[in-house]
């Protein structure tokens, strides 16, 4: 894993061998960070990551000083690996880590965020279910966005308050908002 931009720039962090997660690729981040810097606001976010994984994505938020995240996953070895990067960053007050099962998480959470992103397995059936409750819930602040990473087989175009999609190899974004 290596964070692009900003404080943590050039910074390169190994997980675990047989880490259960399936990090996003450097290409995929770099495209989905143009994105996010040319089309929305991206400071002082209050940031929801879901199926963190490595913490990539999360870290990569930090570094470009864009707010504060909070990181759900529902392994106990990517939580661990989480913690102790951000314990190695020092960043504690600006990443909270957090175990949970995403859809139990959105159905009960009265937080709200500015952004959220999930980034689930590519074969997992619940993809547009996250979308959902996202907004039937309310989770999103007011000109906020959710991203969901997905792979090729998997069309959100259909789903409520469905934006655009972007591809960057077999990565894909969908965005809502």
């Amino acid at each position: 894993m290596r964070i692009i931009r900003g404080k943590y720039k050039t910074r390169r962090y190994k997980f675990p061998k047989g880490f259960p997660s399936r990090p996003t690729t450097d290409y995929a981040k770099e495209g989905l960070f143009n994105i996010l810097e040319h089309q929305y606001p991206n400071t002082g976010l209050k940031i929801l990551d879901l199926c963190a994984g490595t913490g990539n994505i999360s870290i990569e938020f930090l570094s470009r000083e864009a707010g504060t995240v909070l990181a759900i996953d529902k392994n106990y070895s990517a939580i661990k690996h989480m913690k102790s990067v951000v314990k190695e960053l020092g960043c504690e007050n600006e990443m909270t880590v957090y175990k949970a099962d995403i859809i139990k998480f959105l159905e009960k959470t009265e937080l709200k965020f500015d952004l959220i992103f999930a980034d689930p397995p590519y074969i997992y059936e619940h993809h547009a279910k996250i979308a959902e409750l996202v907004f039937e819930r309310n989770i999103l602040n007011k000109d906020g966005v959710l991203i969901i990473e997905h792979g090729r087989e998997t069309n959100l175009e259909e789903v409520a308050h469905f934006e655009f999609s972007r591809m960057y190899g077999n990565v894909h974004f969908s965005f809502f908002e």
